[in-house]
């Protein structure tokens, strides 16, 4: 038996990153004949936070500013967890190590507790589908092994992570992994959008949980096409529904990182081989 946590960062707000999370756990235990337990833990509102007896952590996105949680009593919480992650990891005779995925808010709180980068307040909101461009580091990241250059994936954010840390990545023994669409008509630094921490911390700026069903949900809703239309125009937004049943675009995305990523960590746990 597996046993994987989901830390819900989410704090109450209505979300498809949950389902999206425990559908893509769920399908990979029933592919691959595995039993794995899932618990979530209400951080934000109920100061939850896993113990170390599970194998597998997925750390959610999550609404607000990854800046302002700085000395809550929820964020010491999640920070003290983490440590004691890195601490069983860090132990030689913990042979089974703990694989956690950051996802986009999580990614943000991980960037700035790490120092690989700036966070900050981004101009105006990003969301949509948008294509996201893998650097020569990501060629043997087993995590984006099937990806195709550039592979594409759902944004949903008013912060970001940007200005990378190269010296720092470099003594962590990090990578960076991919960035945001290159745009050289516009002088603005460009997203850091996944770094893997260590060989057992790996996280996103977007959604790889994200699906066509929960994501054509969240474009027809008037507040959300209102965005696309303002920043991008009505064109990208059918552009975006269109992406949407491609299978070689967000459906690929969805059923490739996160299923590589629990490929990996479940091997780590457990003596059954996983084609």
């Amino acid at each position: 038996m597996v046993k994987l946590a989901i830390l819900d960062l989410y704090e109450g707000f209505e979300n498809q990153g949950m389902r999206g999370i425990r559908e893509i756990v769920n399908s990979f235990a029933d592919h691959h004949g595995l039993d794995i337990t899932i618990t979530e833990f209400d951080v934000r509102r109920k100061l939850e936070v896993p113990d170390t007896s599970f194998d597998i952590f997925i750390s959610s996105g999550g609404p607000g500013s990854p800046l302002e949680s700085e000395g809550s009593e929820w964020e010491a919480a999640y920070f003290s967890w983490l440590q004691q992650i890195e601490q069983w990891n860090a132990n030689p005779a913990n042979v089974h190590k703990k694989h956690v995925f950051f996802i986009c808010h999580s990614f943000q709180l991980a960037c700035r507790h790490y120092r690989v980068g700036n966070v900050c307040k981004r101009r105006s909101t990003s969301f949509g589908v948008f294509p996201v461009h893998m650097i020569n580091t990501a060629e043997a990241e087993p995590v984006f092994a099937g990806l195709k250059e550039p592979f594409y994936a759902v944004d949903s954010r008013d912060f970001q992570v940007i200005e990378p840390n190269h010296q720092r990545l470099r003594d962590m023994g990090a990578s960076l992994l991919c960035i945001e669409k290159a745009r050289p008509h516009v002088a603005l630094e460009r997203a850091v959008m996944a770094i893997r921490f260590s060989p057992y911390f790996f996280g996103t700026q977007f959604h790889p949980e994200a699906d066509a069903i929960g994501m054509t949900m969240y474009l027809l809703r008037e507040d959300k096409k209102k965005t696309v239309i303002e920043n991008h125009g009505e064109a990208k937004l059918q552009d975006m529904i269109d992406h949407l049943s491609d299978p070689d675009k967000i459906l690929y995305t969805h059923d490739t990182i996160l299923p590589n990523f629990l490929r990996l960590a479940t091997h780590a746990h457990s003596s059954v081989g996983l084609g």
